[in-house]
C-alpha cells in the first residue's frame, strides 16, 4: 500500500516547488515472535523468546516482552545492556530518534540489537500497515511519535493474543513520560516507569544502581538552597555568542585546583584566546571538555591563575562555606600584568560527559545508599550516586556515568555502571588506563574480522599485477627484541655502475585492507597502536599485524618499497616506488645486526649488506645534523618482567646502538622522499606531517637553566640550538648534556599531521626538513595507509577513491588521528608509571642519586639516571613545620634555610611507594643529601607508609 504526502517548497528564484514524498506501508513485517502463525516467520535476524522467562518481576509476572519509548533508550542505556534484561522490541520510530539525538547511544543500542543472546528486535512500525499514524492536524511531531509508540504496543499485545491465548505473553510499556504512561493506561496498554519496572526485579537488586537519575530538581538533598545560578537557555546563548555577549569555547579543568578550570575560545582570534574561571559560583556546574558559553567579568574582578595545589578532599557533600574560604585563599595579591581574562559560566552549549573510572567514598552514614564516588581523574568533579552495594564496592574499580547536575547540589548526580575489579590489580589497571585515555581496545567485531583474507593465504597471480618481483634481494630487518608486527626491511647491493641500490621495502598493509569496509573504519577509528609495559592492543587484527603483513624471514610477503639509487657520498641520484614481493632473508635485532657489522670473521651477504647501509646512514646522519636536525634525549624505561608472575623485576634506561640510528635514517630518507612524491602529485590534499617552531618563551626555561652553569644556548633557529648544545659540555659534569636534551625535549611543540590543502606551513622543527610524512609504519599508524594508498595512485599501482581526495574529510581524519597519538602516548606513560610502582612496591625503599630539572616554589623536580624516573620532592608537608622558602624566578632557585637549589644540581634522594590514597598510589621521594636540618632524612630509615621490608625482618628472626 502507497501513502503519499504532498508539500509546497518556495526555490531560491522565488518560484514555487511541488514535492511528492512516497511512504509504503506493507503487511509482511514480522513482531519478531518466534512460531507466530499470523507472521508466518517474515522475521530476519536475532528473534525474540518464544517464552520470556526472566526475570522475574513482582509487577507483571506473566512472561512479556518489554517496549521502552526513546527517553527509557537515551538515558537508562546502562540498564538495556545488562545481560538481566532481555526480549525488548526496539520500535523503528524510537531507533530513528535515538539516531538523531544521540550518535554514542545509538550505536550501544545497535551493538545491543546485533547479540544473539539479549534477544532485542527492531520491529519496522512506520512501515507496518496496522501501526503506521498520521500526524494529525494541531500535533507537533513529539506527540505523534509518542501517539505511534502507544499504537504499536497495543496491536503487539492484541496480536499476540491472537498468537496462542493460553501462554498469556504480554508487551510491557516502559516510559518515565507521566503523560504517556496515563494514556497508555488508559488505552488499557499495561505500562511502568523504567524505575517501577527494574525494582519489581526481585532477582536482580543491583540493576537498581544502573537506573540514571533524572529528576533534575526534585529528589534532591531536602535542603533545597540554591548553590548556582541557572544555565541559560540555547536559544538566549546563541543570541548572546552572535552579538559578543559571551564568548564559546571548551571548558578545561584544572588537575591541581578543583575550584580554578580555563576556558578556550573557539575562533580565530589570538587574543582573549583563553579565560580564567576561579570559584564554584563561577564553574556553575561545567564539566572538563564540556562546550561552554562563557561572559566576561569587569576587568577590576580579574584574577591571576594561583599557584595554589587544592584537591578535593571533603566528605561532607554540601559544606559551601568551607568552599568560600576556600575560594579566597585562591585571591592572592599579585602585579597588574598577570591578571588574565576572567569570567563565568552562563550555560552549557553541549556536554561531553563519559563513562568515568574511579572509586566510592563510602559515606559516614552508616545504613546510608548515598555515596560520593571520586573519579580517578583529578579534573572532574566527585559524582553522587545511590548505591546498596557499598561495602562490596570498597576498594575496588569502578565505572559511574553522570545523569544531572541540578542547582541546589554541589556535585553531580549519577549511577553505577560497571565493576572493573581490585584496586592496584595489574588487569584493572591496565583496564583503568585504557578506558581513561579513550583507547579503542576492545576485541575485533566479526564485522571487523570478516574482511581478512582466508587461511591458508598465498601470493597469487591477480597480487602479482602491478607489482615487482623481488624476492632475489638480500632483504633483511632489523627490530627491537621480541618485535613481531614487523614492518619494515632493507637491502642494500652495489651495482655495475659502482653506485648502491638501496631499498627501504614496507609492509603493503593497503594491499589488505581496502578503502570503506568495516575493517578500514575500525583500523581508522583506532588511529594508532598502543604499546603498553606488557600488552599491545592492535591497530589492526593478529592475522595481519603478526603475520600476513610482518615482514618474517623466508616467507614471500607483499611489500611498498621505495629503491634509491645512490653514490658512495650517499648522494640520491635516483628514486623509485613500486609495490613489490619480498622474502627477507634474515629477522635481526639491533644487537645482532651490530655483532654482525662488528664482526671480521662475518662477510656474508646479510652482513655486508649492514656494512654498506650502516657506512650510508652514518653520512646521512651527519648531513641532517649540519642542516640542524635536533639530537634530542628523553631517558626510556625498560622493565625485565618476571617470566611467571610478569611482574617488573629489574628497571633500567634503554641502551641505543649505532644500528637503531641506521634503520632510523633510511625510515626518515623514505618518508621525505615520499611526501616529496605524494605532494607533487596531490597538493591540495597530501597526508603529511609537521612539527612547529617553539615559541621563544618556551626555551626561557632551557636558557635560564643552562646559564646558571656558565653556558650559552642560543635559540633563534633550529641550527643555533643543536650547535649550542653540542658545545654545551662540562668535563667534570659529563651528564650535563643530556640533562640539557631532556629539558630542551620539553621545550618543543607536538608534532601533529596535516591536510597539505589546508595548511601552508609544512616545516618539520625537530628533523629540519621542509616536507615528512609517515610512510614506514602501516601495520601500527593508520596515517601511513592513508599515505600509501596516495602513493599507489601516484604510481598508478591501485585505483583512487572520493574520500581519498576531499580535503575535509582528510583535515577530519588527521584530527582524530592526532588525537589518538596523544591519547596513546599519555596510555604509554600511565602503563610505565603504573610498573614503576609495582616495581617499587616490591624492592622497598631505596636511595638513589638524582638531578634537578626544574624548581618550583616549594618543590624540586627530580630526574633519577638509574631508573630513568622523574618525582617531585615537597618541601612543604601537612602537619608538619613550614620551611623558610625563597624561590627565585630569574636564575631559576630556591633556597631552603640556608641550602639553595638550582637546575641540573645533582641531589640524593629517597624513592618508596606512597599507598595512602588507593586510587591516586605515588612514587614518593624525600631529601636525603644535602642535609638541611628538619627537612632531609636518613637514608635507611624506614618508611611507616611500606610494610615490605618489615615483613622481609620478620622472615630473617625465624
Amino acid at each position: 500500500m502507497l501513502k503519499s504526502k504532498t508539500f509546497l517548497k518556495k526555490t531560491r528564484a522565488g518560484g514555487v516547488m511541488k514535492i511528492v514524498r512516497e511512504h509504503y506501508l506493507r503487511d509482511d513485517i514480522g513482531c519478531g515472535a518466534p512460531g507466530c502463525a499470523a507472521c508466518g516467520g517474515a522475521h530476519e535476524g536475532p528473534v525474540l523468546e518464544p517464552q520470556p522467562l526472566d526475570p522475574a518481576s513482582s509487577l507483571c509476572p506473566r512472561p512479556h516482552y518489554l517496549l521502552p519509548d526513546t527517553n527509557v533508550l537515551l538515558h537508562q542505556i546502562d540498564v538495556l545492556e545488562d545481560p538481566a534484561i532481555r526480549n525488548v522490541i526496539v520500535l523503528q520510530t524510537v531507533l530513528q530518534e535515538v539516531r538523531n539525538r544521540s550518535a554514542p547511544v545509538y550505536k550501544r543500542i545497535r551493538d545491543v540489537t546485533n547479540n544473539q543472546e539479549k534477544h532485542f528486535y527492531t520491529f519496522t512500525n512506520e512501515h507496518h500497515r496496522e501501526t503506521y499514524v498520521e500526524q494529525e492536524q494541531g500535533e507537533n511531531a513529539n506527540d505523534r511519535n509518542d501517539r505511534a509508540i502507544r499504537v504499536a504496543a497495543k496491536w503487539y499485545n492484541e496480536h499476540l493474543k491472537k498468537m496462542s491465548a493460553e501462554n498469556h505473553l504480554q508487551v510491557i510499556f516502559i516510559t518515565n513520560d507521566r503523560k504517556n504512561k496515563e494514556k497508555a493506561i488508559e488505552e488499557g496498554i499495561p505500562a511502568f516507569t523504567c524505575e517501577e519496572y527494574v525494582k519489581s526485579l526481585t532477582a536482580n537488586p543491583e540493576l537498581i544502581d544502573r537506573l540514571a537519575c533524572l529528576s533534575e530538581e526534585g529528589n534532591e538533598i531536602e535542603n533545597g538552597r540554591i548553590i548556582f545560578s541557572e544555565h541559560l537557555p540555547l536559544s538566549k546563548l546563541q543570541q548572546g555568542i552572535k552579538s559578543g555577549t559571551y564568548l564559546q569555547g571548551t571548558f578545561r579543568a584544572s588537575r591541581e585546583n578543583y575550584l580554578e578550570a580555563t576556558v578556550w575560545v573557539h575562533g580565530d582570534t589570538e587574543e582573549d584566546k583563553e579565560i580564567i574561571l576561579q570559584g564554584l559560583k563561577n564553574l556553575n556546574r561545567a564539566v572538563h571538555e564540556d562546550i561552554v558559553a562563557v561572559e566576561l567579568l569587569p576587568k577590576n574582578q580579574w584574577v591571576a591563575p594561583s599557584s595554589v595545589v587544592l584537591h578535593d578532599e571533603g566528605q561532607n557533600e554540601d559544606d559551601v562555606e568551607k568552599e568560600e574560604e576556600r575560594e579566597r585563599i585562591l585571591k592572592t595579591a599579585v602585579s597588574e600584568k598577570m591578571l588574565k581574562p576572567t569570567g563565568r559560566v552562563v550555560g552549557i552549549i553541549k556536554r561531553n560527559w563519559r563513562p568515568y573510572c574511579g572509586m566510592l567514598s563510602k559515606s559516614d552514614i552508616k545504613e546510608s545508599r548515598r555515596h560520593l564516588f571520586t573519579p580517578a581523574d583529578r579534573r572532574i568533579p566527585r559524582i553522587r550516586i545511590e548505591t546498596r552495594q557499598a561495602s562490596a564496592l570498597e576498594g575496588r574499580r569502578i565505572i559511574v556515568a553522570i545523569d544531572g547536575w541540578p542547582r541546589n547540589s554541589r556535585y553531580p548526580n549519577g549511577h553505577f555502571v560497571k565493576n572493573l575489579g581490585e584496586v592496584g590489580e595489574k588487569e584493572t589497571e591496565t583496564e583503568v588506563l585504557l578506558l581513561e585515555h579513550d583507547v579503542p581496545h576492545q576485541p575485533f567485531s566479526q564485522a571487523v574480522l570478516s574482511f581478512l583474507p582466508k587461511m591458508p593465504w598465498s601470493i597469487t597471480e591477480k597480487d602479482m599485477k602491478n607489482r615487482e618481483d623481488l624476492r632475489h634481494l638480500c632483504v633483511c630487518s632489523v627490530d627491537p627484541p621480541g618485535c613481531t608486527d614487523i614492518d619494515d626491511a632493507l637491502h642494500c647491493r652495489e651495482l655495475e655502475n659502482g653506485n648502491l641500490e638501496v631499498g627501504v621495502h614496507i609492509a603493503d598493509v593497503s594491499h589488505f585492507i581496502r578503502p570503506g569496509n568495516a575493517l578500514d573504519q575500525e583500523s581508522a577509528r583506532r588511529g594508532t597502536t598502543v604499546y603498553l609495559c606488557e600488552k599491545r592492543i592492535d591497530m589492526v587484527p593478529e592475522l595481519l599485524s603478526s603475520n600476513l603483513c610482518s615482514l618474517r624471514c623466508n616467507v614471500d610477503r607483499l611489500a611498498f618499497s621505495c629503491i634509491w639509487e645512490m653514490n658512495h657520498d650517499a648522494e640520491i641520484l635516483k628514486v623509485r616506488f613500486t609495490k613489490s614481493v619480498i622474502n627477507s632473508k634474515a629477522s635481526l635485532t639491533y644487537a645482532e645486526a651490530q655483532m654482525r657489522i662488528d664482526s671480521a670473521a662475518m662477510n656474508d651477504d646479510i652482513t655486508t649488506s649492514l656494512r654498506g647501509l650502516n657506512k650510508l646512514a652514518k653520512i646521512l646522519k651527519k648531513r641532517r645534523i649540519e642542516k640542524g636536525a635536533l639530537t634530542l634525549s628523553s631517558p626510556e624505561v625498560r622493565f625485565h618482567m618476571d617470566s611467571e608472575t610478569h611482574d617488573p623485576i629489574d628497571l633500567q634506561t634503554k641502551e641505543l646502538r649505532e644500528t637503531n640510528s641506521m634503520v632510523e635514517e633510511f625510515m626518515l630518507l623514505a618518508n621525505i622522499s615520499v611526501a616529496k612524491k605524494i605532494h607533487e602529485e596531490f597538493s591540495e590534499h597530501a597526508l603529511l606531517r609537521k612539527h612547529p617552531a617553539p615559541p621563544p618563551s618556551n626555551y626561557e626555561i632551557l636558557v635560564k637553566a643552562a646559564k646558571s652553569k656558565n653556558l650559552e644556548i642560543k635559540t633563534d633557529t633550529a641550527k643555533s640550538l643543536a650547535d649550542s648544545l653540542d658545545r654545551a659540555d662540562s668535563p667534570t659534569f659529563p651528564y650535563l648534556n643530556t640533562l640539557l636534551r631532556i629539558l630542551a625535549t620539553r621545550c618543543m611543540m607536538q608534532a601533529v599531521y596535516f591536510c597539505s590543502g589546508m595548511d601552508n606551513d609544512f616545516h618539520h622543527y625537530g628533523l629540519a626538513s621542509p616536507i615528512y610524512t609517515h610512510f614506514t609504519s602501516p601495520i601500527r599508524r593508520y596515517a601511513d595507509i592513508i599515505v600509501h594508498r596516495l602513493l599507489a595512485v601516484a604510481i598508478g599501482a591501485d585505483c583512487t577513491y572520493p574520500e581519498l581526495t576531499d580535503k575535509h574529510k582528510l583535515a577530519d581524519l588527521c584530527k582524530n588521528l592526532n588525537f589518538r597519538h596523544k591519547m596513546a602516548q599519555y596510555a604509554q606513560r600511565a602503563s610505565v608509571a603504573f610498573h614503576t610502582q609495582l616495581f617499587f612496591k616490591s624492592k622497598g625503599i631505596v636511595s638513589e642519586e638524582a638531578y634537578i630539572l626544574f624548581v618550583r616554589k616549594n618543590a624540586i623536580v627530580v630526574l633519577i639516571p638509574k631508573y630513568g624516573l622523574e618525582g617531585t620532592v615537597f618541601f612543604e608537608e601537612k602537619d608538619k613545620p613550614k620551611p623558610k622558602l625563597i624561590y627565585d624566578d630569574e636564575v631559576p632557585s630556591l633556597k631552603i634555610e640556608d641550602t639553595v637549589f638550582h637546575i641540573f644540581d645533582k641531589v640524593k634522594v629517597k624513592i618508596m611507594l606512597d599507598s595512602s590514597n588507593l586510587q591516586h598510589q605515588k612514587i614518593r621521594m624525600s631529601l636525603v643529601e644535602p642535609q638541611i636540618p628538619g627537612i632531609s632524612i636518613l637514608a635507611d630509615t624506614p618508611n611507616m607508609d611500606s610494610d615490605e621490608p618489615e615483613r622481609k625482618k620478620k622472615k630473617h628472626e625465624k
